[in-house]
């Protein structure tokens, strides 16, 4: 007479353990997801505000964990361009564009760390095999500074412009692209896109710093009208006065020397040396 009662106890249990496995392997994929959305928010911690050799190292220790997530391995290929490591970079990014699954992106990333590592030719040759219908401002700023490296001036220029196109922030390209004309002699040209840079951000000394040596160049000897604190004052004269010398303006060097010296909040070490050098100069005279 108890069977029934026993048979309904076995069943309810084996309900209950069939639940329990079911909540369990919900509890599984919630964790998973979880985890994933964890390991997400750290890989971006790691790659952006991260110690630039511990990203590394997470990166390597993660990758070799999980062979089959390209992911990964995208990630420590940009780990290893940010801790300064580009040859490293660029063997990570050859394995991922040999993968199966690796994608376009995939060789321009490649063409920068090689770029990086000053391995041009190889650059060159990854870019080449880019298709013409992937127009993104990282493939075109690559493009130009290649033909900027092979004196390609028109190339280099319509290169920097189509990059400039592409972004909301094109501080970074148009200092490039004002280096380019300032190492031609184009002294008029790279003034003009330094000061353009300075305006999509103002707090890129870079581009002051060129601006100045811009202007220097066309003996411009007055400082830019553009923001900058007491030590970046003092230290844009000190280049102005260093462009004046270099420009045979001895005197006017000297005078920029003198104010970049009483500018500096703090001992202005460089200037005070080069002011003596100056001084030794015109005592061996």
């Amino acid at each position: 007479m108890r069977h029934p009662v026993i048979l309904a106890l076995c069943l309810g249990g084996m309900a209950l353990a069939a639940c329990n496995r079911n909540n369990d392997a919900e509890v599984a994929r919630a964790m998973k997801s979880v985890n994933v959305i964890d390991e997400s928010n750290l890989s971006d911690i790691m790659l952006t505000v991260g110690d630039p050799n511990e990203a590394v190292a997470y990166f390597t220790r993660t990758a070799a964990d999980n062979p089959d997530r390209i992911d990964l391995q995208r990630n420590l290929g940009k780990a290893l361009v940010r801790a300064g490591k580009a040859p490293e970079a660029a063997k990570v990014w050859e394995g991922v564009v040999a993968r199966s699954d690796s994608n376009v992106e995939d060789k321009v990333e490649l063409a920068d760390a090689l770029i990086r590592a000053n391995d041009w030719d190889r650059a060159q040759q990854v870019l080449h095999t880019v298709p013409p219908t992937h127009e993104t401002y990282q493939r075109y700023r690559l493009e130009a500074m290649v033909a900027d490296a092979n004196k390609q001036w028109k190339k280099a220029d319509s290169f920097y412009e189509t990059a400039q196109g592409l972004t909301n922030r094109p501080a970074g390209v148009l200092n490039n692209w004002g280096f380019s004309k300032l190492s031609r002699g184009d002294y008029a040209g790279a003034e003009k896109l330094f000061a353009e840079a300075i305006t999509y951000d103002p707090k890129m000394f870079t581009a002051k710093n060129n601006l100045v040596m811009a202007r220097g160049a066309q003996r411009k000897y007055d400082l830019p009208v553009v923001d900058m604190t007491q030590t970046e004052r003092a230290e844009l004269l000190h280049t102005m006065a260093l462009t004046a010398i270099k420009g045979g303006d001895v005197n006017v060097g000297r005078g920029l020397l003198q104010e970049a010296v009483d500018t500096h909040p703090q001992h202005f070490d460089a200037a005070v040396r080069a002011l003596r050098a100056l001084d030794a100069n015109v005592k061996r005279s």
